[in-house]
């Protein structure tokens, strides 16, 4: 059967149970878009506003689902515009497929219209890239491409295909193997080696982070940490991994964690890293991080193991496999007295009453539960990590490694398409919103019910705040004193709006808007020199935390 490239393309997506793609037209894909219209029973198609954007959305469809994100753009700015949303997800470990349409073969090299070295500038943010140069190629290397996306520590991957690619015909050979994944096992003696240093600790603490999430195995983490009742301490990325509410959830760790958890990690005697790659944002002076703990590493990627810290026994391998041995070979423990000297650090909220972003949060959270959480980049965002009460891992979304200003709102829509029987909520700041508020013309389209709650302050928060602390006051270019009615942009796109200043404005906003199977947009104005703490001064260790300002 002779196939063009653009339905070979659609075809190795088809038999890899891809059925929803994020794209933008333009004229190196024209062929492409134009098979695809043969195929609109099969493929639900969603067009953001911009290309960013979308590459954002197919981030978020697979951080919710745990399957594929996939974008397609054109040529030129089309591919510029995605390469944000690809350092993202490589940042993060999102699976993704970019393909790319370029100028024809007879074309490249000659500064043509709207050509671009796309796999060259994404060299160092994505697994792979290929460029696939003849239509006999192409099976095959869209085949390989989703593999390496999705195997192992998966990340994005980009496929470049010139037009004359996607227009010749060529036989399609179709699939005939199937490939198992290969389950990498862990080292043996240092299991046995972890399991006694696990057993014999006093004051051991679990960092768990993204890589439990990616691999689904919230509930293992959970059975282990119960078992031998270590707390858990939680990156951002890895919030939800063990559900909020349980005992021995600590939340949040790090520059913007609680006084209670950073200083059990200060304290601890053993520190056991599950799928967490000790950011900086995290860890602080390194020097100083758990500075009299042994660690204990666990994680698919052995790049990571002491590449922030030092002398760590590593468990390199499938997390289900080591947390499954780790599970025979530790004992049910009782360390409640630990717990309780953790929990006698936790500091009481002055807060109540006030129309501040904590009880903001925490009100929210009351209407909606096991609810996809989006965030966009700054205040909002560790307020978000801090107070709200995540059950599971795939309910939050949140750029971490690269901090993308923009990212939420596209990964929100992407949440929602492939979570529609599930809420979505957007968290977003006034500076974060105007870097995406043409894609309420998306979730209006497409009839996306996205609640999107945006803190305003009239500022870039974060960056004030840290100007006001570390810069004297010295406040430039931070203040978003601009004549923008926000409430008249979302009725432009024919979202309804609303504004809470107070408590009872809010409450009586989401008793209205609770149970309204549409998109909505809620404006809380909150004063510009609303803070997050704790807060580390950067470089600081992670038990020097201030507490106000």
């Amino acid at each position: 059967m002779k196939l063009s490239g653009s339905q070979i393309i659609l075809k190795v997506l088809k038999e890899k149970g891809i059925d929803t793609l994020f794209g933008y037209p333009g004229g190196a894909v024209i062929p492409f878009f134009d098979a695809l219209y043969d195929e609109l029973d099969y493929f639900k198609v969603y067009r953001p506003a911009h290309e960013q954007n979308g590459v954002h959305a197919a981030d978020g469809y697979a951080r919710s689902t745990g399957k594929l994100g996939v974008f397609i753009a054109t040529s030129g700015p089309g591919a510029t515009n995605t390469i944000t949303g690809i350092a993202n997800a490589y940042m993060d470990s999102v699976p993704m497929l970019v393909i790319c349409g370029q100028v024809a073969n007879s074309l490249i090299g000659k500064d043509s219209f709207q050509e671009v070295d796309i796999t060259g500038m994404t060299l160092s943010v994505t697994k792979h890239s290929y460029m696939v140069r003849d239509t006999e190629s192409l099976e095959d290397v869209i085949r390989e491409a989703v593999d390496v996306a999705m195997e192992g520590r998966p990340g994005p991957v980009l496929v470049d295909v010139p037009k004359d690619v996607l227009i010749n015909t060529c036989q399609y050979k179709g699939n005939s193997i199937e490939e198992e994944d290969e389950i990498v096992l862990p080292n043996e003696e240092k299991l046995n080696l972890a399991a006694e240093l696990i057993n014999n600790a006093q004051r051991p603490v679990i960092y768990a982070g993204g890589g439990v999430r990616i691999s689904k195995n919230d509930s293992l983490l959970v059975e282990f940490a119960e078992k031998t009742d270590i707390p858990v301490c939680n990156s951002l990325m890895g919030l939800g991994t063990i559900p909020r509410n349980n005992k021995l959830s600590l939340g949040l760790v790090g520059m913007h964690g609680f006084v209670e958890t950073n200083m059990a990690v200060v304290n601890c005697d053993l520190l056991i890293a599950m799928g967490a790659r000790f950011s900086d944002r995290v860890i602080g002076s390194p020097d100083k991080f758990a500075p009299a703990a042994k660690i204990i590493h666990i994680d698919v990627d052995s790049t990571e193991v002491d590449k922030n810290t030092y002398e760590s026994i590593p468990l390199i391998g499938d997390m289900k496999e080591i947390l499954t041995k780790l599970l025979e070979k530790t004992e049910k423990k009782d360390r409640s007295h630990w717990l309780g000297q953790i929990m006698s650090k936790k500091q009481k909220s002055n807060n109540e009453g006030q129309f501040v972003p904590e009880n903001i949060l925490k009100e929210i959270n009351k209407y909606y539960k096991d609810t996809i959480v989006a965030t966009d980049v700054g205040q909002h965002q560790m307020w978000t990590g801090q107070f709200w009460q995540f059950n599971n891992s795939n309910e939050f979304l949140s750029s971490g490694g690269l901090g993308t200003m923009g990212f939420g709102m596209g990964a929100a829509i992407g949440a929602q398409v492939g979570n529609p029987h599930k809420k979505t909520i957007l968290i977003t700041g006034d500076g974060s919103f105007r870097m995406n508020c043409e894609e309420l013309v998306t979730i209006s389209k497409y009839k996306l019910p996205v609640k999107v709650v945006m803190f305003n302050n009239n500022s870039l928060g974060m960056v004030r705040q840290w100007q006001r602390m570390f810069s004297h006051g010295r406040y430039s270019e931070t203040d978003n004193y601009d004549h923008v009615d926000y409430q008249l942009l979302a009725k432009a796109y024919a979202i309804k709006s609303y504004k809470a200043t107070s408590m009872d404005e809010l409450d009586q906003i989401l008793n209205e808007t609770e149970n309204l199977d549409e998109p909505i947009f809620i404006e809380c104005k909150i004063h510009p020199d609303c803070s997050v703490y704790p807060i580390v001064p950067p470089g600081k260790p992670i038990d020097q935390l201030l507490i106000t300002g």
